[in-house]
């Protein structure tokens, strides 16, 4: 049976972008949300969107510790200021071998600031921080930065984005990686160690500041040349 994922957050546009596209390729998505009338609006935008998403068990809204507690992965998608109070609530919840991605990207929209700047999370990367929280079972991986959630809603089209994968467990990377590869165009690319995360979030704030600054909107990151097809 496919592993179940949890995507905490989900009722925004990155979490529900994925959404879309992990149920377009079939896998068993949780909607968390810490309202779950806002979890299960969400789930009904999926199985609206997505043909074959209605299939029972599918895809679901549930709380963020109730759909973490189902979950072999779990994807943290909310901004900044709500990671670690997230965390808090569901790390008791997490399943022993559970793999948990956190997609933060620490710009300062979320604290007030402008949505373009970056923000030095103190244990060097907001995964790194993230991490800290985390109980000793669970492996931590960071990816997902550079997907655009207009890119992921638009179902049409292929996202044409690498995503750069950063962990310390090989296992659980390469896990994530046949995640992100599910979604089309997608290609991704390991990394290296969690401390390398500060990188792809960096990267992924600057892609944000070309977005808002050329009013793009599918802006992704490609690294051509630098990796052979698969790398």
């Amino acid at each position: 049976m496919e592993r179940i994922i949890a995507i905490l957050g989900g009722t925004g546009a990155e979490g529900l972008g994925l959404a879309l596209r992990w149920a377009q390729a079939g896998l068993r998505i949780r909607i968390g949300s810490r309202d779950p009338g806002k979890a299960a609006a969400a789930a009904a935008k999926v199985k609206q969107a997505v043909p074959g998403a209605n299939a029972p068990g599918l895809v679901e809204g549930l709380l963020n510790p109730e759909a973490a507690a189902l979950a072999e992965i779990v994807v943290l998608t909310v901004p900044l200021l709500a990671q670690i109070p997230t965390i808090q609530v569901v790390r008791d919840h997490l399943r022993p071998g559970a793999i948990f991605v956190d997609t933060t990207v620490p710009v300062g929209a979320s604290l007030g600031d402008r949505v373009s700047h970056l923000v030095l999370p103190w244990a060097g990367s907001a995964a790194q921080q993230g991490a800290g929280f985390l109980p000793g079972h669970v492996s931590a991986v960071s990816a997902f930065h550079s997907l655009s959630a207009v890119a992921l809603a638009d179902l049409a089209h292929p996202v044409e984005s690498d995503v750069l994968i950063c962990g310390d467990s090989a296992e659980a990377k390469a896990v994530v990686k046949e995640l992100a590869e599910k979604i089309p165009g997608v290609r991704a690319v390991d990394a290296g160690l969690l401390e390398n995360s500060r990188f792809a979030e960096h990267a992924a704030a600057l892609l944000i500041a070309l977005n808002v600054r050329h009013k793009l909107k599918h802006c992704g990151l490609r690294l051509t040349g630098l990796f052979p097809p698969g790398g």
